[in-house]
C-alpha cells in the first residue's frame, strides 16, 4: 500500500479523503486523529471489509494504526478494486509527534497547562492530589522524590502537579524528574523529550536494555518487563539520592485492580497509595494521583491539546498498557466496561468499590493473609 506523510495529509482538503483508524478500542479510547472514523480491521475481517466498501469511493481512503507498520502491510484483498488507498506514515504516533514539533508554541503550551491546573481544573486535579498527599502522608519534610515519567498522560500530569504543590512551599522537599528508556524506538523517545520540554519538565533520562532482555520471554513478558522496570527505577532513584519514587496510577486504576483481583485472581487486594520497597532499603513507592479520576486527566489533556504516548512497547502495536499484575489490556478494558455498565444502575458503584477495601470486617472473612501467614476463621472460632 502507498504511504502518505502527515505533511501531505495536512495539505489535502478534508473533502478529499476519509481517515480510518484501524486500532483496537483500547487505543482509540486514548485518542484519535480528529475527523477519523473507526474500523477495527483485526477483530472481524468480514465486517471490516463491509465497512470499507461502504465508504465514499470518490475520496482517498487513508488508514492509520499506532506506528504505521500494520496499515502499510494490509492485504490488497481487503479493499474494493479501483479505489485510492494510503497508509499514514508513522501512524498515530507520527501524528502526535508532528503536533508537538512546533517549538515556537512550547512556552505558550506550558503556561496554558499550568494555568489550567490552578484554575479550570483545580478542583478536579490539584485538590485531590493535595488531599491524597496529606491523607496518606506521601510527601514529608526533607523528601527527595523521583517522579517517574513514562511519557503518558498520567505521569506527565503528575509531574506538573508536583511542580505546583512545591510552589506552595508548605513542605520542604526536592524533585527529580526521571525517565527510564527501556529501549524505546527513536520516535517515541523524541516524543517524550519534546513533551517534557514543552511542559517545562526538566527530565533526567536513564537508558536500559529491558525490552531486549524480555524479548524472548513467552510467558508473562509484560509482568516481567514491569518488574524489571520497577527495579531499575528504584536503583537509579537511589543513585540520585532519592528516598521515594512516584508513579502515576490513578483512582480508576485502583478500582479496576480491586475488581480484577476478585474476578481473575480470586483474591481481595488493592493498589496501595504507598509501599516500602522490599529490595531497596530506605526506599518507598508513592501514588499521589490515587484520588484523581482518569476522565479528569483526559479532560485536562484535551483542553490543552496535549498528545502523549499510550504505550511505547516495541513488541506490539496494540498494547494498551503494561500492568505489573500480569493482566492484559483486554481484561482491563473489559473491567472498565463492566464498571461503566454497573454505574448506569448505581451511580455510587465506583466509590463503593474503592471504599470496599477500607471497610473489611475480619469477623466476616473466612480467611486472610498477613505477612505471608494464612489465618482462618476456624483458628479462633471455638475460643469466642
Amino acid at each position: 500500500m502507498k504511504e502518505i506523510t502527515i505533511k501531505e495529509l495536512g495539505r489535502l482538503n478534508k473533502d478529499e479523503y476519509t481517515l480510518v483508524d484501524t486500532r483496537d478500542e483500547g487505543l482509540r479510547e486514548y485518542g484519535m486523529i480528529p475527523d477519523a472514523i473507526a474500523i477495527d480491521i483485526e477483530s472481524d475481517v468480514n465486517e471490516a471489509k463491509a465497512k470499507i466498501s461502504a465508504l465514499p469511493k470518490e475520496k482517498k481512503v487513508i488508514f492509520y494504526c499506532e506506528v504505521g507498520r500494520k496499515t502499510r502491510d494490509l492485504a490488497e484483498e481487503m479493499f474494493p478494486q479501483g479505489w485510492e488507498y494510503y497508509s499514514l506514515e508513522g501512524g498515530y504516533i507520527g501524528y502526535v509527534r508532528e503536533m508537538t514539533a512546533d517549538e515556537s508554541k512550547q512556552k505558550e503550551k506550558q503556561q496554558k497547562a499550568e494555568e489550567s491546573i490552578r484554575k479550570k481544573f483545580h478542583k478536579q486535579l490539584f485538590t485531590p492530589f493535595a488531599k491524597a498527599c496529606k491523607r496518606y502522608n506521601l510527601i514529608e519534610e526533607g523528601d527527595r522524590i523521583a517522579v517517574c515519567i513514562s511519557g503518558g498522560k498520567d505521569s506527565m500530569l503528575m509531574a506538573k502537579l508536583f511542580q505546583e504543590i512545591q510552589r506552595h512551599r508548605q513542605c520542604n522537599f526536592e524533585l527529580v524528574f526521571m525517565v527510564m528508556d527501556p529501549g524505546y524506538n527513536k520516535e517515541n523517545r523524541a516524543l517524550i523529550e519534546s513533551n517534557s520540554k514543552a511542559l517545562g519538565i526538566p527530565v533526567t533520562i536513564f537508558e536500559s536494555n529491558i525490552f531486549d532482555a524480555v524479548d524472548t520471554i513467552e510467558k508473562s513478558p509484560c509482568y516481567i518487563c514491569a518488574r524489571m522496570r520497577r527495579g531499575f527505577l528504584y536503583s537509579n532513584a537511589k543513585k540520585l539520592g532519592c528516598n521515594k519514587i512516584a508513579l502515576g496510577h490513578h483512582y480508576d486504576d485502583v478500582i479496576e485492580t480491586i475488581l480484577m483481583g476478585m474476578l481473575h485472581g480470586a483474591q481481595i487486594q488493592t493498589m496501595m497509595p504507598k509501599l516500602h520497597s522490599t529490595n531497596f532499603e530506605g526506599m518507598e513507592l508513592i501514588r499521589p494521583l490515587y484520588l484523581i479520576r482518569e476522565s479528569d486527566i483526559c479532560a485536562w489533556r484535551d483542553y490543552n491539546d496535549l498528545h502523549f504516548l499510550q504505550c511505547a512497547c516495541h513488541f506490539t502495536d496494540t498494547c494498551t498498557t503494561c500492568h505489573e499484575d500480569g493482566t492484559t489490556s483486554s481484561k482491563r478494558l473489559e473491567t472498565k466496561k463492566l464498571i461503566k455498565m454497573l454505574k448506569k444502575d448505581n451511580p455510587f458503584i465506583e466509590a463503593n468499590i474503592f471504599k470496599s477495601v477500607e471497610n473489611i470486617n475480619l469477623n466476616t472473612v473466612i480467611a486472610y493473609k498477613k505477612d505471608g501467614v494464612r489465618h482462618h476463621f476456624l483458628d479462633e472460632y471455638d475460643s469466642n
